[in-house]
Parts: structure tokens; sequence; C-alpha cells
């Protein structure tokens, strides 16, 4: 099983058109061009009867302190945990890709809809970093693309995953997310491939 992206290389770094935030020279971020990125799948294991994709970065602080803090930078050593940016499931093996913009094109605050053009949206966890936001605080289905914090000493790390599985339909409904997916697919997946991409928003690590 392989998984492509005309979009980005393999370890290579994601363009801005593919990130929720891109660097700003007085406010440190702003709104990138958030569309989903393209993905194609190939030589997918027998009997595979759909697909589940998910965009995790495994490299996000788990807390807040020094995080977008003027003066500061979050270190190195501090532990860090997955955050989901892509839930999607049921998705066609016969489609054989995932174009560039299908699944987003642009930032919508508060969210986008959980109906899609592919499969079904989960939502990611924008949701949680935007509650409590008047202005951006919603459910955020589907794609929402990387915006790590500005003065991170890490390069963040994008992994897209796509889970081939025996079932027709992922057992989730409603508002699920990344984590309720890897939990109902376990012990239905035939077979997994991933590509990663990397991003990062601080001056220093773009030198």
């Amino acid at each position: 099983m392989r998984v492509t992206s005309t979009s980005f290389a393999d370890a290579s770094p994601i363009p801005g058109d593919f990130a929720f935030c891109i660097p700003h020279p007085e406010t440190h971020a702003t709104f990138g061009g958030n569309k989903n990125p393209h993905l194609a799948w190939s030589d997918l294991p027998g009997g595979t009867k759909s697909l589940a994709i998910i965009c995790h970065d495994p490299v996000v602080p788990t807390k807040p302190d020094d995080v977008n803090v003027e003066g500061r930078e979050v270190p190195p050593d501090l532990a860090r945990t997955d955050f989901y940016h892509w839930v999607l499931v049921d998705v066609d093996p016969a489609l054989g890709e995932i174009a560039a913009g299908l699944d987003s094109d642009g930032v919508t605050p508060k969210g986008k809809d959980p109906e899609g053009p592919v499969g079904r949206r989960g939502i990611n966890d924008y949701t949680n970093w935007f509650a409590g936001d008047p202005d951006m605080g919603g459910d955020y289905y589907g794609y929402d693309g990387p915006c790590p914090p500005w003065n991170d000493s890490l390069v963040h790390q994008y992994v897209f995953t796509v889970y081939a599985l025996d079932v027709d339909r992922c057992d989730v409904s409603g508002r699920f997310t990344g984590t309720d997916v890897l939990a109902a697919i376990e012990g239905h997946i035939l077979g997994k491939a991933s590509v990663m991409g990397t991003y990062t928003l601080n001056p220093r690590l773009m030198e």
C-alpha cells in the first residue's frame, strides 16, 4: 500500500497554501490558504471496502505557558501530544485520490459543515483550540491545516495516514474525533500508509 501527494514531498515542508496560518512580519501569523493537500493511494490490500484518512501532528506542546508569548520560546524538551487536523471516514477506495482543495479551501471561522464532498467528516482539534472564542469557536469538521506556535523551538510534523478497512462503514456517528475513529477501526485495518510534511512559523527555524 502506498500514499503520495503532489502538494508536498514526503518529509518536506508543506506550502502555505495548505496551512491554516502563514508567517506575518508584524503579527507573527495570519490566515493561510488552508486547502487540503492532494492525496493519492495505490496498491490497496485485497478486501478493502472503505478508507479512513487521518492527519495528525505529534509535536504539539502539552503546556501553554510559553506558547506564542513574546520574548520566549517553547522549549524542545517539553512533553508533546497529538493534534488532529483531518478526520475522514467511509472514503471510497475506488476514488484513488482526493484533489487539493476539495475538502477545504480557505479558513472557515467557526468551522465547516459536517457534510463534505468525500466520505464523512469528523471534527478536528481546532474545535477544542477555539472553544470559547466568540469569533472562531465552533465545530471544525474536515481538514484544517498547520498553525503551530510561532515561537516553537521544534519544526512540526503532519502525518497523513490512509487506513484500508474491511468494513463499508466506520462505526462512528455524530460529532466524532480522530481518537474515536482510531478506536473504531481497531481490528478492521487491512493496511495503512502515510506521507509526512513539515511546517513552522518560527523565523529562526526558517533560516
